[in-house]
């Protein structure tokens, strides 16, 4: 119930403050890249029951031959980097929350062809609702494998409290301002996951 009503409150507060902010990127968004504004994707949520996931847009439209995930870096404006590269992509899932979809804290939504992928110890990151933020963002974010990073969202499960996912929101602050652990390399966005090798089974 305390995480419930910190998710509503967190969430009321973010959006007002930032309203502003948000309406004057959501009209750069229409203007640069046109409709829709806002990015809308089937995601995984608590025990894998599907939800709509909201994100501002950061892709242009594919042009003839950019079918495909590989084209996605050759899409992505320079105003999508940018938001990005600042998570401002990410400030229309507070919406989410405010459905009851999403927590504030938890393990990142992934891609529903993700569920039949994971191992059942993988798996039991859906134990508990998805968040904006997790332990695994603010230990590595993109610029960890994917083992390590569903081994933290476990842990997080096992271990989570209050105290705990206000540690997580001020490191996700921390992290945001410094911009540590954004992409995967070279600048790159995370592969996508493919399940365990089978040499790891």
């Amino acid at each position: 119930m305390l995480k419930r009503l910190f998710d509503l409150f967190f969430s009321l507060v973010v959006l007002i403050l930032l309203f502003p902010v948000l309406f004057l990127l959501s009209m750069v968004i229409f203007l640069t890249m046109g409709r829709p504004v806002f990015f809308r994707q089937e995601r995984p949520g608590l025990n894998g029951k599907s939800f709509f996931l909201y994100k501002f847009r950061t892709m242009r439209l594919p042009r003839a031959g950019e079918a495909g995930a590989e084209f996605d870096a050759v899409r992505t404006t320079v105003l999508g980097k940018l938001m990005r590269a600042s998570s401002l992509d990410e400030f229309p899932a507070f919406i989410n929350v405010l459905k009851g979809d999403m927590s504030v804290v938890g393990p990142r939504p992934l891609l529903v062809r993700y569920l039949e992928r994971y191992s059942p110890e993988q798996a039991r990151r859906h134990e508990v609702k998805p968040g904006i933020t997790g332990w695994a963002q603010v230990n590595g974010r993109n610029a960890i494998s994917w083992e390590e990073k569903f081994k933290m969202d476990v842990w997080y499960v096992d271990n989570r409290s209050f105290m705990l996912d206000m540690k997580i929101l001020f490191m996700t602050i921390r992290k945001v301002i410094k911009r540590e652990g954004v992409d995967h390399g070279e600048d790159l966005p995370m592969p996508e996951f493919m399940g365990i090798p089978e040499n790891k089974k």
